[in-house]
């Protein structure tokens, strides 16, 4: 199902290389006169990670075998180079050199491959003296190991590099192997398999990390077949995903997010409106929250969801919307996450989550939508999303994306925040209680409504409210909060061992109101919300989700005392 979906964005995309072609970052390019006397090296990289990217022939895929790419390489096979000193250089560049000769001898004609032959006919030791009294040289050697250390070859006054001109390239017979036929398992068809997978790596992973890899001798053959035999894949399938793959993993894509060590890309099936909508919606949900404004579409991106789900934005009824999440294992690519939803029902999910994250926000600056750093953020210590708990990244993304209870250690992470900090319910922290009781609760009558509820019951909504009307009062009074610094973690587990405490200290404070007016205000205020509190008193102990509600309740009246109604109340 995966490898199929990445052929079908492949096919999808209309501008990826074809069969036989890969883009690859190439960082220096060594030019040549015709005469095969070495000139100088040009320097093709971007910045100190990237590198300018040349349509070539596709790399081959390399183990303990030495083999060599078709007019472009590394170092030790270029040019007998490398910083390792294995003692195999030699080795290597006889490597590259035989593979030279050989595509030279089928292309009789060109003079640039007779140019080049006669660069090869000096000796590798020659070649890197002659390189070494290059000003690139230093930057050569410290770049070795970088993912753009490749070098490949231009004659002195062309365009482009050999590599990459199609008249040597000899496509119609790259990596057929008719020899070798099967069922494969993407196209359903006969067609030549691959023995070997070709390498995507993602961060973290070793350059040779596969998708898909064989593990010789270990139990997994059968019937004889070993390698690629026992999960046939042709030839231009195994192009197409891989290519599709390198694409969606590109430094510049739009199509991926990073959590933690975890590498997440998504994409539609189809390239209608609504699908591209969808991809560039997400990008914009999920990017870094250190940008200078992360929620400047958000609006605008939160209708084209809603649009979606409403039908408002037709789809297709076949519309596929795909989320694959990717792990460094080892040689390999651990898949952790995968999900293939219709694309309509994916719209559903990320409106479902912008309505239960949706809280009221009475600051100049709203931001109408907190997505997953800023959750994460709101519940680590210093606000650093990095410094979550392991997997808890993966589980809310899995709760935003299939509309799941969000996950339990969200919750309890930020009830802790707001302890430790000194009953700091910032507006994140409150959607993020909201959401999760809201998600455990199928039962209308349990959810906490998105602003001030008077008509809620629950004892630990109207205890958190009371506790913000006795914080407000004190701050009034005094300028300070030591009620909620010093009562606030007792008030919301065990009400009814504080607030006897915290309500005689509230009528000292409402001697020290600035007005006869402010008093009445905060007395009827009082009254109001412990004549919905059981006969029996406050209760002895509220449970953990009771003790969420206490904090919304509270949030929830604190900005309730910012709106101008209830300051219009003071007069």
């Amino acid at each position: 199902m995966i490898l199929k979906a990445l052929y079908d964005y492949y096919n999808r995309c209309g501008d990826l290389p074809v069969f036989g072609m890969e883009e690859k970052q190439i960082g220096f390019i060594i030019v040549i006169d015709r005469d095969g006397r070495f000139i100088r090296f040009e320097d093709c990289r971007i910045d100190k990670n990237t590198a300018k990217s040349f349509l070539v022939k596709k790399s081959v895929g390399r183990s303990s075998a030495l083999v060599a790419n078709y007019l472009y390489d590394n170092s030790a096979y270029v040019f007998g180079y490398s910083d390792k000193k294995n003692g195999k250089e030699q080795l290597y560049f006889d490597t590259f050199k035989k593979k030279v000769a050989s595509i030279a001898s089928s292309f009789p004609e060109s003079q640039d491959l007779q140019a080049l032959m006669r660069f090869y006919a000096h000796s590798r030791e020659e070649l890197i003296q002659q390189m070494k009294q290059d000003p690139l040289w230093n930057d050569i050697n410290k770049s070795l190991s970088k993912k753009y250390s490749f070098f490949s070859f231009r004659i002195e006054g062309d365009l482009k590099i050999l590599a990459e001109k199609k008249e040597i390239l000899g496509l119609e017979s790259s990596g057929r192997n008719d020899a070798n036929k099967a069922i494969c398992i993407i196209k359903g068809e006969l067609a030549p398999i691959v023995e070997t997978t070709t390498a995507t790596m993602i961060p973290g992973s070793q350059a040779t990390a596969k998708l898909v890899a064989f593990q010789v001798n270990s139990g997994y053959d059968s019937y004889g077949k070993t390698k690629g035999g026992n999960a046939s894949i042709s030839e231009e399938a195994e192009f197409a995903y891989t290519t599709a793959l390198n694409r969606l993993l590109a430094k510049d894509s739009r199509n991926k997010f990073m959590l933690g060590n975890r590498t997440f890309l998504f994409w539609a099936s189809s390239s209608s409106e609504a699908s591209l909508e969808v991809e560039d919606g997400l990008f914009s949900l999920l990017r870094s929250n250190n940008e200078d404004n992360p929620n400047a579409k958000i609006e605008q991106v939160r209708k084209v969801f809603r649009a979606i789900y409403s039908g408002e934005l037709k789809t297709d009824l076949d519309d596929r919307f795909y989320i694959l999440g990717l792990a460094p294992n080892a040689a390999r690519i651990a898949v952790v996450y995968w999900s293939d939803t219709s694309l309509k029902d994916f719209a559903g999910n990320i409106e479902q989550h912008f309505s239960d994250m949706e809280i009221v926000d009475t600051r100049k600056d709203k931001r109408p939508y907190m997505g997953l750093y800023d959750m994460l953020s709101a519940v680590t210590l210093g606000g650093k999303s990095s410094e979550a708990t392991p997997n808890l990244p993966e589980a809310v993304a899995k709760s935003i994306f299939q509309k799941l209870p969000y996950p339990y250690t969200l919750f309890s992470s930020c009830m802790r925040r707001i302890r430790a900090e000194g009953g700091d319910v910032r507006i994140a922290r409150a959607a993020i209680i909201k959401a999760y009781i809201n998600r455990k609760n199928t039962n209308d009558n349990n959810k906490i409504s998105t602003m001030l509820d008077k008509d809620n019951q629950n004892h630990g909504y109207l205890c958190g409210r009371l506790f913000a009307v006795l914080d407000k009062i004190q701050e009034e009074a005094n300028g300070i909060h030591s009620v909620r610094e010093r009562y606030m973690n007792a008030a919301s587990t065990t009400p009814a061992a504080v607030f006897a405490t915290i309500l005689n200290l509230s009528s000292h404070h409402s001697e020290n109101l600035s007005s006869e007016g402010r008093r009445i205000y905060f007395e009827k205020l009082k009254q109001e919300i412990m004549s919905k509190i059981s006969a029996d008193g406050f209760p002895a102990h509220l449970d953990l989700q009771d003790q969420g509600r206490f904090f919304v309740g509270y949030y929830h009246q604190r900005q309730e005392f910012f709106t101008s109604k209830s300051e219009n109340n003071n007069e």
